[in-house]
């Protein structure tokens, strides 16, 4: 079905008659867009998933799964459970309206749930990254911006945007899609909110590295740091995780780089290079 997830008639026609929802969709894009231009993730977002959470309690929805994220966390140099969410503290300032945004979404959840038609799934993810990611540049997030970079180049040398020691937690899509069906398989409570990541942090020095090495070239690395960036170091305690569900990620960072890579070569053959 193709619809218009901001549009309640599109909305309600792909809704009826389904019995899980597995709410994935998103407007999304990079730091450049995070730090220029923010609103563009809340309007359309916050729509789409109020009328999806109203069309999932009118058509009897039993199933409602929310990919939230890690954006309303602080910067911390520790594992960050699920509590350390605090409501009087706002998210970093280049976080502010997305991280506000999926709290309000996060919470929409829980309302619906205590009307007793849905149970709802809330993942807190940290940044998701394999096959059929987004490698334009223009969108893409840090894994896919960096691979698109190395696996284009033709000069040796590469930019990255800021000074490389922020962190990140990367976490293989297929250890998520292997999260989603536990919680379906096993949660029984109304409404359940969960951390789901890789449990360590990488900086984005080292990370371009290891992309780097994984391709196979020798590629010099300049740091821009007058491009947008987000200095921030975020990675998830995942233990509720396991204590719920028997979960944890099974997919190091290696062989999920080596997994992305063999499939980019594959899938992306003859993709023209662009200015870095």
């Amino acid at each position: 079905m193709q619809a218009d997830l901001t549009r309640a008639d599109d909305v309600n026609r792909v809704v009826q008659g389904m019995d899980v929802i597995i709410q994935a969709a998103a407007t999304t894009s990079g730091a450049k867009d995070i730090v220029t231009q923010p609103h563009i993730h809340v309007t359309d977002n916050a729509v789409m998933n109020s009328l999806l959470l109203r069309a999932a309690h009118d058509h009897h929805v039993g199933r409602f799964v929310f990919f939230s994220c890690s954006v309303m966390y602080p910067s911390a140099d520790h594992a960050l459970k699920e509590s350390d969410y605090d409501p009087a503290t706002p998210p970093h300032p280049k976080y502010f309206g997305v991280g506000l945004t999926k709290v309000y979404i996060e919470n929409m959840c829980e309302f619906y749930a205590r009307l007793g038609r849905t149970r709802f799934t809330v993942i807190r993810h940290s940044n998701i990254y394999g096959p059929y990611d987004k490698y334009d540049l223009e969108r893409s997030h840090v894994f896919g911006a960096t691979v698109a970079k190395v696996m284009q180049d033709v000069s040796g040398r590469i930019t990255v945007w800021g000074a490389g020691r922020e962190a990140r937690d990367l976490l293989y899509v297929d250890d998520l899609t292997e999260f989603v069906e536990r919680a379906l398989a096993r949660q029984q409570t109304p409404y359940t909110l969960v951390n789901v990541g890789y449990g360590r942090a990488i900086s984005i020095r080292e990370l371009v590295e290891k992309i780097i090495a994984a391709a196979g070239k020798r590629i010099a690395i300049d740091f821009d740091l007058d491009k947008p960036n987000i200095d921030t170091r975020v990675f998830l305690d995942i233990r509720r995780a396991e204590e719920l569900y028997g979960w944890r990620p099974t997919t190091s960072l290696e062989s999920g780089i080596r997994k992305t890579l063999d499939w980019y070569r594959a899938q992306l053959p003859q993709q023209p290079a662009d200015s870095v």
